[in-house]
């Protein structure tokens, strides 16, 4: 029970101009004329909250104030006032989400590959919101890691046993080629990061040299499997996976050339 010392000292630290005394005869509910009365522990705390405007009202609409709430009530209007937020919030959350949906559509749309633009890029919607740069750095993410599984496929390819010279000596090139352009990439993305003061031209340059090195990488794999002579199954795969990787590839390369400092 606060004393009445105790109610005069938060009177004077919080400088409240008005006139505070303990009473115990009084419920919060009705309290004498021109007063208003509220539970101890609220006011030892000094709590304070932003009610929702649908919580205000009521409470207007019974005249009572906030700190007129007792302990248990007050406990029912926060968790009254968590509801309305969180619903809030979630309306607030999708309406974001949708317009992160449709810049990446209408930035994947200016590029060479819309369709595995937006396929590959829609999931990462929530990071990237409407921000240029983090488009640009999860495309190029999501290149690496596909650059990264071709590898391991083309690398188990070739040890196979039952390979002719011409498909061992295209996979051996191959492998050779991916494996640049997962460093190249790498490299990229590592640069990206740290993209902004005054090196920002400096390391944009190296960023697109890199991102074109890597496509012509993965070019020169792709034109090691032209001909004849080669396993169809061996073949087809490789090039499916290196049209793949060349394609997003070069969208994100294109996110990248419009990024400015």
């Amino acid at each position: 029970m606060a004393t009445q010392d105790e109610i005069q000292k938060a009177v004077d630290q919080f400088t409240l101009n008005i006139d505070v005394y303990q009473h115990m005869t009084y419920t919060t509910q009705n309290p004498p004329e021109g007063m208003a009365t509220f539970s101890e522990a609220i006011f030892k705390c000094g709590a304070l909250i932003h009610f929702h405007p649908s919580i205000r009202s009521i409470l207007y609409h019974f005249e009572v104030a906030p700190l007129q709430l007792t302990p248990n009530a007050y406990m029912i209007a926060i968790a009254m006032y968590i509801a309305c937020s969180e619903n809030g919030l979630a309306r607030l959350q999708q309406s974001q989400l949708n317009s992160s949906i449709e810049f990446i559509k209408n930035s994947c749309g200016s590029t060479m590959y819309p369709n595995i633009c937006y396929k590959t890029l829609s999931s990462y919607a929530g990071t990237i919101k409407t921000n240029p740069r983090e488009l640009a750095n999860a495309a190029l993410s999501v290149s690496l890691k596909e650059v990264q599984s071709t590898s391991a496929l083309v690398q188990k390819f070739s040890k196979g046993r039952d390979l002719r010279p011409r498909e061992a000596g295209a996979i051996r090139d191959c492998v050779e080629t991916i494996k640049d352009s997962v460093d190249d990439l790498q490299q990229s993305l590592a640069a990206m990061k740290d993209l902004k003061g005054p090196e920002f031209e400096w390391k944009m340059s190296d960023i697109l040299t890199w991102m074109s090195a890597a496509l012509t990488n993965e070019d020169t794999c792709m034109d090691n499997f032209e001909g004849y002579g080669m396993n169809v199954k061996i073949k087809d795969t490789v090039r499916g996976c290196i049209v793949r990787v060349s394609q997003l590839t070069s969208n994100a390369l294109a996110f990248i050339n419009k990024l400015k400092y």
